[in-house]
């Protein structure tokens, strides 16, 4: 016979499952209790849902630092940038937000690496980053930092992915072209601040070109040298370089010594010659003058022009002469007397003459 399940009842597989009225009312009776159960706990529920939406908006404030500016991306992609200060945002996982720190001067080593500050400090050298080709076809290892600020955060964050390698490789790309246009005399002494200067135009336009947002400030060479086999040869020549140089300076200051001199000497000859070239034309002039003055009045009364000529040359001549002038009377009582000795050369003859007048 067929089972009946409102009627269980006894069988060859035993009692058959319990009535359905029965299960459903057990049913109905576990889920009013269930009901009952949570109507109980509601008002303790709902505090801490509210708690938890508290805190969760609260996650959202963040504050921004003088030196910072925030980057607000929203799943991902941003959306706002904020100034310093306290500012809010949408809690995690709609937005997070990013604090790059835009008036720090950040630094990146290329040739070496700072293993420990110190004192003393102690570096570890990269050779593969430092060992560079000159335009003469020599080796030179080079050594510098590169110092930087994040001028936009923006570009700076989502427009390039690792931004210390891509700066550090922008760096090493831009010091080797320029490495590359110079003689190694020039990066090893006198060329360097050229090269600095050169290396930072550069590395700011392949900087530009990928739009990174950052602004280079300064390239500093810090060690600049030979490799190691022929710094003992580089040496030498620096030296020698230093010597011709030492040189060259000493001669140029001998020059610039008696250069001025002989000018001013030159110039002095050339004033007094000039000098006397007016002195001596002016004294012909005048010559000149008085003779046709002479002339004229000459040839006016020719003998007392004559006369006159005669005493006033007389008196020129005699001016400087001892002369003494005795009348003829007296000339005739006195014994006429040579003094010879005045004509004798030496001291005895002088001495003579003067006990021969006593």
């Amino acid at each position: 016979m067929s089972w009946d399940p409102n009627r269980p009842g006894k069988g060859p597989w035993g009692q058959g499952p319990p009535p359905i009225d029965e299960v459903v009312k057990k049913f109905e009776q576990s889920l009013q209790s269930s009901l009952e159960s949570v109507k109980r706990k509601l008002p303790g529920v709902w505090a801490l849902l509210l708690v938890v939406l508290l805190v969760w908006l609260a996650s959202g404030i963040y504050i921004v630092r003088p030196d910072e500016q925030g980057v607000v991306k929203r799943f991902g992609e941003m959306v706002r940038t904020a100034g310093p200060g306290p500012h809010w945002h949408l809690p995690y996982p709609i937005e997070t937000v990013l604090k790059p720190k835009v008036t720090k001067v950040h630094r990146v080593e290329i040739g070496f690496r700072t293993v420990s500050s110190g004192p003393p400090a102690r570096y570890r050298e990269v050779p593969s980053e430092a060992l560079m080709l000159t335009g003469d076809a020599n080796i030179v290892a080079l050594e510098f930092i590169v110092q930087y600020r994040i001028k936009d955060p923006v570009p700076y964050l989502f427009h390039i992915r690792d931004q210390e390698t891509t700066i550090k490789d922008a760096a090493e790309a831009a010091m080797r072209e320029v490495v590359g246009k110079n003689k190694i005399d020039e990066v090893l002494t006198e060329g360097k601040l050229q090269v600095q200067e050169d290396t930072k135009v550069l590395m700011q336009e392949i900087l530009d070109r990928y739009e990174a947002g950052i602004k280079v400030d300064a390239v500093q060479l810090q060690d600049v040298l030979p490799p190691k086999p022929v710094i003992a040869a580089f040496k030498d020549v620096a030296s020698a370089k230093e010597d011709r140089e030492k040189t060259e300076n000493l001669s140029l200051g001998y020059r610039n010594d008696i250069l001025p001199k002989a000018k001013g000497l030159a110039r002095q000859i050339i004033n007094e010659s000039e000098a006397y070239k007016e002195a001596k034309i002016n004294q012909a002039k005048g010559d000149v003058s008085r003779f046709l003055q002479v002339l004229q009045e000459y040839r006016k009364a020719k003998e007392v022009t004559r006369t006159r000529i005669y005493l006033e040359t007389m008196e020129e001549v005699l001016a400087e002469t001892d002369k003494i002038i005795i009348d003829q009377q007296t000339s005739d009582k006195m014994l006429p007397y040579l003094p010879l000795e005045r004509f004798r050369k030496g001291g005895a003859g002088k001495a003579a003459t003067e006990g021969g007048r006593r």
